[in-house]
């Protein structure tokens, strides 16, 4: 992901050489294919390149209109034969994705951020009114921050030197760390106060001291997909799937996929080679990178990825994440800046080796399969197809549902009608909903200040306006972009992840069709598992969900906790009121002996303690 800079002084000063300095040495590990800069009266704005696609080496940014507008681009255009025929003859097929960007603002204006497909974030400086817009694709994978102090705005892609080079320091933004340390981080947040990230979906626009965001696109409710015959589905599942795999393999280099050994890597690496091997994907090679743990019985995935490794008749790269080398090589104390608490955690040894696959294979693109749990059907849940036929009212249909689901969920239908009719009624007297309790070590005075954080009135699905399962997939889709915010980019194994689950029209699509096409009884991922035969060898595609509990991560966090305790260190969280430490150190020792504990709240918890102590040390609060 290339680097993104820009610094407005209202006023009209140039922005001090000695910055430009400083700030040179924060990001060019992030962008180390070279770049260039655009001065003019107070505005400064520089890009720093990591070249992932042949276009991509042509572009000169910032990119400078006919217009006198400038913009930087830093993202991958799935559209770029469909824009190329609507702007007409001035651009080709070896236009670079900023140029085609450029040329659609200049002919739709800021409506143009409807029309671009793909992972993308910008900023367009407009110097005929002075003004600056920053924005983002729909889902967000990419990050871009900004700070707007007095008569002053600084934005870049990385978050690093609006921190480092502030000459300021920061208050904590208590609603940031909330979010962090229950479920997830709202996406315009950033761990310090005053400092905002672009959302998914939407622009700033910035004009003099004046700040707005606008919303500028939205999944829609009333489409629906429906057919005569589960083939006519199955079919459609496969187009989209296979142009969302296609358009991320898109690259001047060797590509290297992820391969866990679930459904999901699964799919995307039987899906690439189909693809590579029907010409589909000109000049692209799939490498493959596996993580096992031999010491752990149920977590050997080893089986299932080399069940694919067969297939395709190639071995990839594997990494051992046995306890004894991943508690040997952690290292929570880094010498560098952890921008965000999702930093913290560091295990030097796998962290080595994963960069040295990627060297040695000359990878810069990694596809990743998050998200496909989520979209596709992975949680055999029958609430959202009964909620969409009770708030329907198709009574028949919903009294046979209900006798199948029963039948397979061996639980009494009035059961799960219950449960169904739940999801439409506000939240209980304490007003916590399950996914955003916090854990119980939080400190009194922190929960107290923040219960709105965590408090919510409504409820799940509302009666009335969209049906209740495209309500619950945008509370899904909310959820895993707030995933993808909150993951950090790395200088030691600088690399662009894609999503192939998280492609729009992928996504469109799923949300479009019926609920019962998606998960049926007996049948979690149903369209997916019925389309993918004879791509995806039936023992990775009809494997047993994978349900595990590995106990590598709370043997980490029990070894953090335990050196807190003998050295007396007192928890930084807690002296600035936010963690009850013997509260933590009861839920750490309840971990040890396995009882039921909450090991992602722990392993966050740790995480922005690693965090917190890291950017005291620096003086940045």
């Amino acid at each position: 992901m290339s680097v993104q800079f820009g610094r407005w002084n209202f006023d009209g000063e140039p922005t001090s050489s000695d910055y430009l300095e400083k700030l040179e040495s924060v990001i060019a590990p992030y962008g180390p294919d070279g770049g260039s800069e655009y001065s003019r009266s107070g505005i400064t704005i520089l890009y720093r390149a990591f070249h992932t696609t042949e276009d991509s080496h042509r572009a000169l940014q910032p990119y400078v209109s006919a217009s006198g507008s400038v913009m930087t681009w830093d993202g991958r255009l799935d559209n770029r034969a469909e824009l190329i025929n609507q702007l007409g003859a001035k651009i080709s097929e070896e236009t670079s994705d900023v140029s085609i960007a450029m040329a659609a603002y200049e002919k739709y204006g800021i409506d143009c951020l409807t029309n671009f497909v793909g992972d993308w974030a910008l900023s367009i400086w407009n110097p005929s009114d002075r003004s600056l817009i920053l924005a983002k694709d729909p889902i967000g994978p990419r990050h871009l921050y900004y700070l707007l102090v007095g008569s002053q705005v600084t934005w870049c892609t990385v978050l690093d030197p609006l921190v480092i080079l502030a000459r300021k320091t920061f208050a904590l933004d208590e609603e940031y760390i909330a979010g962090w340390l229950s479920f997830l981080p709202a996406l315009h947040l950033t761990p310090y106060s005053g400092i905002r990230s672009v959302s998914p979906a939407s622009y700033v626009r910035i004009q003099g001291d004046r700040c707005t965001a606008t919303r500028y696109w939205n999944f829609q409710p009333e489409k629906r997909i429906t057919y005569r015959t589960d083939s006519e589905y199955e079919e459609h599942f496969r187009i989209v799937f296979s142009e969302s795999v296609r358009r991320r393999l898109r690259s001047d280099r060797p590509v290297l996929s992820e391969l866990s050994g679930g459904v999901d890597s699964a799919s995307i690496v039987c899906m690439a080679d189909s693809l590579i091997n029907k010409n589909r994907a000109k000049g692209c090679r799939l490498d493959t990178i596996s993580y096992f743990i031999d010491g752990e019985s149920n977590w050997n995935e080893r089986p299932y990825f080399t069940k694919i490794e067969e297939k395709r008749r190639r071995t990839g790269c594997h990494i051992d994440l046995r306890p004894e080398n991943v508690l040997a090589c952690h290292d929570p104390c880094r010498d560098r800046f952890l921008a965000t608490p999702g930093s913290g955690a560091s295990h030097k040894l796998i962290e080595r080796q994963f960069a040295a696959c990627l060297g040695s294979q000359g990878n810069r693109v990694v596809l990743s399969g998050i998200g496909g749990d989520e979209v596709t059907g992975g949680v055999p849940t029958p609430i959202p197809e009964l909620a969409d036929l009770l708030a329907t009212a198709r009574i028949g249909t919903l009294a046979r549902q209900l006798r199948l689901w029963s039948l397979n969920k061996r639980k009494p239908w009035l059961h799960l009608l219950t449960e169904t009719i739940a999801e439409f009624c506000a939240a209980g007297p304490n007003g916590l909903a399950k996914h955003t309790s916090p854990p119980p070590w939080l400190s009194s005075g922190f929960l107290s200040r923040n219960r709105s954080i965590f408090r919510t009135q409504e409820a799940r699905f509302k009666v009335f306006g969209p049906l209740p399962s495209f309500q619950g997939n945008i509370s899904t889709m909310d959820g895993l972009r707030r995933q993808l915010a909150c993951i950090s980019l790395s200088a030691d194994a600088i690399h662009e992840k894609r999503y192939p689950y998280l492609d729009l029209d992928l996504l469109q699509f799923l949300y479009s069709v019926p609920r019962e096409q998606l998960v049926r009884p007996g049948q979690r991922r149903s369209l997916m598992r019925r389309a993918l035969v004879g791509i995806v060898p039936d023992e990775v595609l009809n494997r047993k969900r994978k349900a595990y509990v590995s106990r590598t991560p709370v043997r980490i966090v029990a070894r953090e906790c335990t050196a807190l305790f003998e050295t007396n260190a007192q928890m930084l969280s807690e002296s600035w009121g936010i963690i009850n430490a013997q509260a933590l150190f009861s839920a750490v020792q309840k971990a040890r002996e396995s009882q039921e504990f909450p090991i992602v709240h722990l392993m966050r918890t740790f995480s922005f303690e690693r965090w917190l102590r890291n950017i005291t040390a620096r003086n940045v609060l």
